[in-house]
């Protein structure tokens, strides 16, 4: 999106009466520019000359070279503006493995993902503090993951893992698509949380699995859990209903969150240091997206549930992170797209509603991830081919983060996960050799 300049210009133009009005610039740089009039018979539109003097003629009879030469002094600034941050980028690195995502970071600067053990058969959790990597472990299964945003500055880590023990009703859950496929189904699946060195396994509402998904710095926890019911609306091999639910702040403290009149399960992903929450609601279904998340929603602390809305389609409407002044970014279904082939980044304000945040050039589809304070926005955005890049979205405008990378690094950024008050950015990259791994972008 393009900025709009407004000049301190007024100029005396003459309407359809032939009587004076108002008339100022708008300049849109690199557009042409409008005049914004203070009578509706003025005319709308004036003629840039692109000549060396850069003179401006309205009507063949008013001459304003001053106008010109500001328009022009603005534009350059804007331009001057727009001379886009630049990042170094680190790799960090592996348990191993060929494939590693950094999906968090704090303003500590702990990043946490999952790093692929060798052999590339299971993954770990993973933690990365000045460069170095801790292996969180599991909960005794063979995988285990940070999936979404945690956001906590008091050392708290929350993710996913299997235990050792097998699933008792064959459900894939909600954690086989973070995990590879060669171990991603069959075992138990809990929410964890990792403090000072231990992983803890987080309670259910009676059902097999958890999921543990965002932490706050008082020790919240959010994510969802199975009950006992076995819902009609679940598509096999998934049976049980389950609940958008807070862990904590001590012990193993769990609590439902309420859901929309008509609505069976759900799931929360985020949460701020106020404990503002969001998530999703719908029906079981997969237990992966789709009809579970036909609403979109923010759980204030008053209790009050609020819809965020959608883009056009009732599925896939998922909110990924919220920051401490209640932006909301994640993504929403497409129209006619039920199996989330074309999903679409949004921001959700307050002020504003949920907007769309578009792609890069010659993609179709794309997803928000991390949003800061100062509204920065990253995510991915993907061709139709699937090949995704990392974009950064500020002020209205939408980069590829590899058009910002140090000269001399070659691999692909491919997803952008999260960002930090400093602007830090976590994610993955992929190089020649299809080799993913984990990153740190730092500003520069």
């Amino acid at each position: 999106m393009l900025s709009l300049l407004r000049l301190p210009i007024v100029n005396m133009v003459r309407g359809a009466a032939d009587l004076p009005v108002l008339a100022f610039p708008q300049v849109v740089c690199g557009k042409e520019p409008k005049w914004l009039c203070q009578s509706a018979t003025c005319a709308s539109k004036i003629v840039f000359m692109k000549t060396k003097q850069q003179t401006l003629t309205y009507l063949g009879f008013l001459r304003v070279p001053l106008s010109i030469f500001l328009i022009a002094v603005g534009c350059g600034l804007f331009a001057a503006s727009q001379q886009s941050q630049q990042y170094t980028i680190t790799d960090l690195p592996s348990l191993g493995g060929t494939n590693s995502r950094a999906n968090s970071i704090n303003d500590r600067i702990w990043l946490a993902g999952y790093s692929n053990l060798a052999g590339n058969q299971s993954r770990h959790a993973a933690l990365w503090r000045q460069g170095a990597l801790t292996d969180l472990g599991t909960l005794g299964g063979p995988n285990s993951a940070v999936t979404f945003s945690v956001k906590s500055n008091s050392g708290i880590v929350a993710g996913i893992s299997q235990t050792g023990t097998p699933d008792p009703l064959g459900e894939a859950w909600s954690s086989a698509a973070f995990y590879p496929g060669a171990t991603g189904t069959g075992f138990i699946n809990l929410g964890f949380v990792w403090q000072n060195g231990t992983m803890h396994a987080l309670p259910t509402l009676g059902g097999n699995n958890g999921f543990a998904t965002g932490a706050n710095s008082l020790g919240q926890i959010v994510g969802w859990a199975e009950n006992s019911v076995h819902d009609p609306t679940c598509v096999p091999p998934q049976q049980l209903q389950f609940r958008p639910v807070v862990y904590g702040p001590s012990g193993n403290q769990i609590s439902q969150l309420p859901l929309p009149a008509g609505d069976t399960s759900g799931a929360a992903t985020g949460i701020n240091e106020q404990g503002q929450v969001v998530g999703i609601s719908g029906i079981c279904d997969q237990a992966v997206g789709r009809n579970t998340a036909k609403h979109a929603l923010l759980w204030n602390t008053n209790g009050k549930i609020i819809d965020l809305g959608n883009l056009g389609a009732p599925f896939w409407n998922t909110p990924t992170n919220i920051n401490q002044r209640g932006d909301v970014v994640g993504f929403a279904g497409a129209p006619n797209d039920p199996d989330g082939n074309f999903l679409q980044a949004f921001i959700w304000t307050p002020e504003n509603g949920i907007q769309p945040l578009g792609f890069l050039p010659g993609d179709v589809h794309s997803e928000a991830y991390g949003i800061n304070e100062k509204r920065q926005v990253v995510g991915l955005s993907c061709d139709v081919d699937g090949n995704c890049r990392a974009f950064i979205w500020q002020n209205g405008v939408m980069q590829d983060l590899n058009d910002l990378k140090q000269p001399g690094y070659t691999a692909l950024l491919e997803q952008a996960r999260d960002i930090d008050e400093a602007g830090e950015i976590s994610g993955r990259s992929l190089d020649s050799a299809g080799v993913r791994r984990a990153f740190l972008a730092t500003p520069r």
